[in-house]
């Protein structure tokens, strides 16, 4: 038999509020104590820019001297592809010219032609030499950076835990969302000049494997 809502809601209303129910029903427990506020550590907040390492004046000199060796080693290599510039360069200058002439003069098609060809293998052959450069110069800098910032990065643990700092930030990472710092906040120019101190930039670079 299908009971009525209304009846069973009511009924079950009529229960609770009777003195009986009243009478045997437990006591209302009384609420906890509050819990005692968890103490929050002190935190001390700063920012570097990572980018500023690499700065010629005021960098960190290791990676400056690293950088202008390695640009060294590769002067043989960016000679000549500036060179394969040029010929490509001159070549199109020429083309053009031809291709430009009026017709009374009269175009050797078969020489043109033999320029076009010319110009197109020397655009590719620059366009490889300057890839199979980019990608060895990529990987010389990174194995001659990699130390360097192996030891970057041991001493901002330590430099940071010097200065009682909790939580150090790159800024040039995050700069977007840095909508306001004081200059004191920035360590930059401490950890660089802290960091060329113990780090001289005669440190010898790895030869090229």
């Amino acid at each position: 038999m299908k009971v009525n809502h209304l009846v069973a809601a009511a009924f079950v209303a009529a229960v609770a509020s009777s003195p009986l129910l009243a009478q045997t029903r437990p006591a209302a427990q009384s609420a906890p104590p509050a819990t005692a506020q968890a103490n929050v550590p002190a935190t001390k907040v700063a920012l570097i820019n990572t980018e500023a390492f690499a700065d010629e004046k005021q960098g960190i000199v290791r990676i400056v001297a690293a950088v202008k060796r390695v640009d060294t080693e590769f002067q043989a290599r960016k000679t000549e592809l500036q060179q394969l510039q040029q010929r490509v360069q001159t070549l199109t200058d020429e083309i053009s010219k031809i291709q430009a002439a009026p017709a009374s003069v009269g175009v050797d098609q078969k020489s043109l032609q033999a320029k076009v060809d010319s110009l197109d293998v020397l655009k590719k052959e620059g366009t490889r030499k300057q890839e199979d450069a980019q990608a060895a110069y990529n990987k010389r800098m990174q194995e001659v950076l990699a130390p360097i910032y192996d030891d970057i990065g041991k001493s901002l643990d330590a430099f940071g835990k010097a200065q009682g700092i909790t939580l150090l930030l790159d800024a040039s990472k995050i700069a977007p969302a840095i909508l306001s710092a004081a200059d004191a906040t920035d360590v930059t120019r401490a950890f660089i000049a802290d960091f060329n101190s113990k780090y001289p930039a005669t440190a010898a670079v790895a030869p090229p494997k």
